[in-house]
């Protein structure tokens, strides 16, 4: 791989290790395959979109054109729509030549939404959705149609077969047995219901798109695309990669990085795995570990604020509060997440006697900082739109607009035509897609709405469970678990914030820890077998055997299994309480949590190894001990902070004790 003239000859790219802006910009992406006239038109409707956005969300009233929120979202909705068929190829892919039939599905879609568009006031104030005219109701039909196929495009067969089921429920809800059973629809009364009204296709989850999602969709491909990427993977190798275990602690922080401005587990681990896994192997990690670390680091960048991808923006719709609510809640257990990843690698490598990264690889950290200070800068001023002055709709697109101004006074990382052409592209693929799979989601939200089978599933998981809160959870843990092994992560929550989430709330829990914990579990099965999605595609990247990839992700992301019950049972984990109980729960969490990881990786680090004839049971005990100590604050034990700290430390005592005098006569072990 040839070296960018410009680039730093200390920095790690000069020495021919691949950057993060090198993996992003390689021929071999999706967005450099669109080519010909399908790439002018996507870069067109793209721009298009953005500037309909724009004017919408600033009320800037160009041409004096003023959309009410229906007629804007048609437009939105079926402008990407139609990307979405040129985007995406018929037998699955992204890129490519377009066929003769994606160019009609096209043209179809943009048919459609001129005419929806066009009727959108009238459909407001005559009730379409329960009685629309006949031409109306073929449009109606045609679209459903376009919508189904775009979701098996963009979000897998799966996910298409799920949506197809439930977005035609309501036709055969009367025939279900119960608690299944609902009110029952003809086609031609389904079908307009799921296009025209607003709590289908088109409800919160398009609404949450249009007005929050789509600004920081834009900032998160800006920031990658004009070298992001590269600063946090410099920045995270000048703090930890010189330490024991360097290259994957360097993984947690980048992959973490880069995971909350892109959403996207999948494509965190293709583009920061192709660095992180190379320089993990190098420094003596197993193939199989250094796919894990990936995996599990990339997985919870979509729980990390601030931004936490696009989910959060449609939990905040749901909940009706604020983004930066949501934010700061999830900011507590995202920590603790990458606190039990951070320590299990740290006794990873400790067992073994594994070194950091060696110093001439490093960057200087003086110099990352003096690089890159804009992209701090700019996240900034990002946070103080957000926090300080509550402008979440516009705070990412003052943000991009600066990181685009600075940009161009960084030689390194301008933006030619070439690259700004790759940009548009992709945060054209990445709005198409997630178009595609919210309009289809959004038929599943329809469904139940117009069934009612919502209020009454509630009732009855709740009545299954009885007065058992624990057992609500656990039928919630498995139910979301099942259902991500099918649907992305947005797609996951959006179904389960509908059907389980009520659920959860009857039983007494916390509004927002009930949604936070359907979006963890949710996102378990990218780690866990027999489906785990990033532990699989990060395996490929290291040669390394799948399931076994997947068998040691669930052992490095152990807390995840953990953590949402903690929260759920203790809403101070997510600073839901006093400061001081915030506090203290958060440092019981923070020690139990290292105690977890201890006993999971066999060795306590600063201390030494539990080994011997009763190595397992003993690492059984700093298991429940740590579990003791991060306990949740509920009625389930009924001790308080320090009576648990206290019999935790208890049970934690003698396994301590036998890694401190192993300590002495340890050899490490192999990788």
């Amino acid at each position: 791989m040839s070296v960018d003239p410009k680039v730093d000859p200390k920095s790690p790219a000069a020495k021919g290790i691949p950057t993060y802006d090198q993996v992003a910009i390689d021929g071999s992406s999706p967005a450099e395959r669109i080519s010909g006239v399908a790439r002018w038109v996507v870069m067109g409707g793209t721009l298009a979109g953005l500037v309909l956005v724009v004017n919408q969300l600033f009320n800037l009233q160009a041409f004096g054109i003023v959309l009410i929120d229906g007629r804007y979202l048609y437009i939105l909705g079926g402008l990407f729509l139609a990307l979405s068929f040129l985007i995406f190829q018929l037998k699955g892919g992204k890129g490519g030549k377009p066929m003769l039939i994606d160019w009609a599905l096209f043209a179809l879609s943009l048919g459609c939404t001129v005419y929806l568009s066009n009727t959108a006031q009238q459909n407001l104030s005559q009730g379409w959705e329960y009685a629309p005219p006949q031409t109306a109701q073929y449009v109606a039909v045609l679209f459903f149609v376009l919508v189904l196929e775009a979701t098996r495009r963009a979000g897998g067969l799966v996910l298409f077969t799920i949506v197809t089921i439930f977005a035609f429920y309501p036709t055969f809800a009367g025939h279900v047995p119960s608690p299944l059973t609902g009110f029952q629809s003809t086609f031609m009364q389904t079908v307009p219901y799921h296009i025209y009204s607003s709590e289908s296709s088109f409800g919160i989850p398009m609404k949450a798109f249009g007005g929050v999602v789509i600004g920081f969709i834009l900032f998160g491909a800006v920031l990658q695309r004009t070298g992001g990427g590269q600063f946090f993977n410099d920045l995270a190798l000048g703090l930890v990669g010189g330490y024991r275990g360097g290259a994957a602690k360097v993984s947690i922080f980048a992959s973490g990085f880069m995971g909350s401005m892109s959403g996207s587990v999948i494509s965190n681990v293709l583009t920061t795995g192709a660095v992180s896994i190379p320089a993990m192997r190098r420094t003596g990690f197993s193939a199989k570990t250094a796919a894990a670390t990936e995996a599990v680091a990339s997985t919870g960048g979509v729980l990390m604020p601030p931004i936490m991808g696009a989910t959060a923006f449609i939990m905040a719709s749901f909940l009706s509060r604020p983004y930066i609510d949501i934010a700061l809640a999830a900011a507590i257990p995202s920590i603790l997440f990458y606190w039990g990843l951070f320590t299990q690698i740290d006794a990873y490598s400790a067992k073994r006697g594994l070194r950091g990264l060696p110093k001439p690889d490093l960057p200087v950290l003086r110099q990352v900082m003096k690089d890159g200070w804009p992209y701090i800068f700019v996240f900034a001023l990002l946070l103080f739109m957000m926090i300080g002055l509550r402008r979440e709709t516009s705070a990412p697109f003052y943000a991009t607009v600066l990181l685009l101004v600075v940009n161009q006074f960084r030689a390194s990382h301008r933006l030619d035509m070439q690259r700004l052409s790759n940009m548009i592209v992709g945060v054209g693929m990445g709005l198409a897609e997630l178009t595609a799979i919210l309009l289809g989601v959004g038929l599943i939200v329809g469904s139940f709405s117009a069934t009612g089978l919502a209020g009454t599933l509630v009732n009855d998981l709740v009545f299954i469970a009885g007065d058992d809160t624990l057992i609500l959870l656990l039928m919630g843990a498995i139910t979301a678990f099942v259902f991500g092994m099918g649907m992305t992560v947005t797609a996951c929550y959006i179904f389960l914030a509908v059907v389980l989430a009520p659920a959860l709330e009857a039983g007494g829990l916390n509004t927002l820890a009930v949604h936070l914990f359907i979006l963890y579990w949710g996102m378990v099965s990218f780690i866990t077998p027999p489906v785990a999605l990033g532990a699989f595609a990060a395996s490929s990247m290291a040669g390394s055997n799948p399931f076994a990839t997947g068998v040691e992700a669930m052992r490095l992301g152990g807390v995840i299994y953990i953590m949402p019950f903690f929260f759920v049972l203790n809403p101070a984990l997510i600073g839901q309480a006093p400061a001081w109980e915030v506090i203290v729960a958060t440092s019981c969490a923070l020690v139990g949590i290292a105690m977890i990881s201890s006993a999971l990786q066999g060795y306590v680090s600063l201390v030494g190894p539990i080994r011997g004839v009763f190595a397992l049971p003993l690492r059984i005990m700093m298991f429940f001990g740590g579990m003791l100590i991060a306990k949740p604050k509920t009625e389930l034990l009924d001790l308080n902070y320090g009576e648990s700290f206290l019999l935790g430390a208890a049970v934690c005592a003698l396994p301590m004790f036998v890694a401190w005098r192993a300590r002495h006569d340890h050899t490490p072990s192999p990788a």
